[in-house]
């Protein structure tokens, strides 16, 4: 605005065109009107107060002044327009130190301002520090001390920070976290030992356990059986005596097998004892293990158990798919209740105990059934080969008899013969018999033994024979071999023996499956009238041998027709003999 003062002075001054000094009032009232308004774009505004705003006022009064003297009067005076152009500027420069007067008090209180914020932010941040010292640092460094502490051994480490927040709910878990370790460190040894205890105890119930399974697997003598489980079951309960007692089926009495640990006394009386005797053989079928206390100050202290001066008794009911079979009695000198684990091992022992008893039963029934089984199949042998050779001797004794009443020289000794030849088959019979209880049978084919049995039996009782085999089938098993033989020979017995026949016939058809049948023209019978029964001996050992090898036997008579036994084997039929044993020869033996 100065500037342009002194330039519209020196307008009217050199007297430039009204254009331009139109122009230059144009600028300056510009200027004005801006410090008046402000420029809101810059932003730029005058700091208003009431000198500033006479100052202004004062300028604009000058400046009307001014523009009507000299521009609009067109005084023709130059000399006071110097003086009157200083005096209007003299009035803009008290406007501008009036503004910078507003503005320098301002920047003081702006200055002030700035000291007491960064006065306050140095106050807060001290104040900030400390608060972070005492409420976080010292609670850390409490925590970290009390953890180093904790890692060097001593369990007594503790944090003491009493206060409501997150710092005083971790130093609690902590301090609890520490109680935890020192009473874990302090008791280890002890958990240590216990556990120790624990499995050697449970390695004392193994062992006993494998023991008893070995002793079952290995004794097929009841005494040594019953011995030995008593001894092992006395040590393994730690008892002081144990007895074994076996019931008969209707649990009414109760013998002891064996004793261990007990007064002879006590063994000799109770060697076998009504139900309901003692709490020995009264266990209720569906009871499990109990523990019996025995008390000296009632009716029990007369019991054989309390004047051995026992005081606790064990029974341990044995069953078999819950058949109550016998007992297991232990003994203790004191009062005792044992754990659930000893009870469950002592149930599981008596139940070991139980199916060996029972192997021991059916391993001797199956003995007594091979026993009997072999006796029936001496009496088929005897029957089959040696009283066949027997009744042909008798036979041959009785021609003898006739002949030497006759006095037949000749058949006297064709006679002798006979009997000779039949002596020496009885005698090879007893020799087969005694080395290996086999017929003479081809292994490859049975045709030749069939013919051999067929001449054997021509010879003997005179009838004709013929022998016809049809197709050719896979070979029968040795085994078979000999029970179709012998069913053969019993049929050609029969025959000589009952069928007045005069000849007899033996077909055999190898496919689709092996066929053998006897059939010969005596005299028959009615199957229905005279059915045979119990004492037809060779009939029923020719089923017994069709069913060891899986056969089917089928007879067929009638009366003046003849007779027929026909013997049908199924198809790649094992006999039972061969699948029991592939040397039936060394088992008979």
């Amino acid at each position: 605005m100065r500037m342009q003062a002194y330039r519209i002075s020196l307008s009217v001054g050199l007297g430039l065109p009204d254009a331009v000094q139109q122009n230059q009032i144009r600028e300056f009232d510009q200027s004005m009107s801006l410090l008046r308004t402000g420029n809101p774009e810059r932003p730029l505004f005058v700091p208003w107060d009431d000198r500033v705003r006479e100052k202004y006022d004062l300028v604009a009064r000058d400046w009307s002044d001014f523009r009507s003297r000299w521009l609009e009067g067109k005084q023709d005076d130059l000399a006071a327009l110097s003086s009157e152009t200083g005096a209007f500027v003299r009035g803009i420069d008290e406007l501008v130190v009036g503004i910078e007067s507003h503005m320098a008090r301002w920047t003081a209180l702006l200055y002030v301002f700035q000291m007491s914020v960064l006065a306050l932010a140095i106050v807060g941040a001290a104040i900030l520090i400390y608060t972070g010292y005492v409420f976080v640092l010292e609670p850390v460094g409490l925590l970290k001390r009390a953890i180093e502490k904790i890692q060097e051994g001593n369990f007594d480490a503790r944090v003491v920070h009493e206060s409501s927040d997150e710092f005083g709910t971790l130093a609690r878990g902590f301090n609890g976290m520490a109680d935890n370790l020192q009473f874990m460190y302090r008791n280890l040894e002890h958990k240590v030992a216990e556990k120790t205890a624990e499995l050697e105890e449970k390695r004392e119930r193994l062992e006993g356990l494998y023991e008893v399974t070995a002793l079952v697997a290995n004794t097929t003598v009841l005494d040594e059986l019953a011995q030995g489980f008593a001894k092992s079951v006395v040590r393994i309960a730690r008892a002081d005596g144990a007895t074994i007692r076996w019931s008969d089926r209707d649990n009414k009495r109760y013998l002891m097998l064996a004793a261990q640990g007990m007064p002879q006394s006590l063994v000799d009386a109770e060697q076998c004892i009504d139900k309901g005797g003692c709490y020995c053989g009264n266990v209720v079928a569906n009871s499990d293990l109990r523990i019996i206390p025995i008390r000296d100050d009632s009716d029990e202290s007369q019991l054989s158990c309390a004047k051995a001066g026992f005081k606790t008794v064990i029974n341990i009911p044995v069953r078999l798919h819950e058949r109550l079979m016998g007992e297991v009695d232990l003994f203790f000198n004191a009062k005792i209740s044992p754990t659930p684990a000893l009870r469950s091992l002592l149930e599981a022992l008596a139940s070991h105990l139980a199916s060996a008893m029972e192997n021991l039963r059916l391993n001797a029934l199956e003995k007594e059934a091979a026993v009997s089984q072999e006796r029936i199949y001496l009496a088929r042998e005897l029957h089959d080969s040696i009283a066949q050779s027997l009744a042909f001797i008798k036979i041959q004794v009785q021609l003898m008899r006739d002949a030497v009443r006759s006095g037949n020289p000749d058949a006297i000794q064709e006679i002798l013969e006979e009997i000779d030849t039949g002596v020496r088959e009885s005698y090879g019979d007893v020799r087969e018999l005694l080395i290996h209880f086999r017929t003479r049978a081809n292994t490859e084919d049975i045709e030749p033994a069939l013919a051999t049995t067929l001449r054997k039996f021509e010879h003997q009782s005179g009838v004709k024979t013929s022998l016809s085999i049809k197709g050719r089938g896979i070979p029968l098993f040795p085994d078979s071999q000999i029970q179709v033989l012998h069913i053969v020979q019993e049929a050609l017995s029969n025959v000589r023996k009952h069928a007045h026949a005069s000849h007899v016939s033996l077909d055999v058809q190898q496919q689709p499956a092996w066929r053998f049948e006897v059939r010969d023209d005596g005299v028959g019978f009615n199957l229905d009238e005279d059915r045979p029964d119990e004492t037809h001996v060779g009939l029923r050992i020719m089923r017994e041998r069709a069913q060891l090898i899986g056969a089917n036997l089928e007879l067929i008579s009638s009366p003046g027709h003849g007779s027929s036994i026909i013997l049908t084997l199924q198809p790649n039929a094992h006999p039972v003999s061969s699948l029991a044993s592939t040397d039936t020869t060394s088992t008979r033996t």
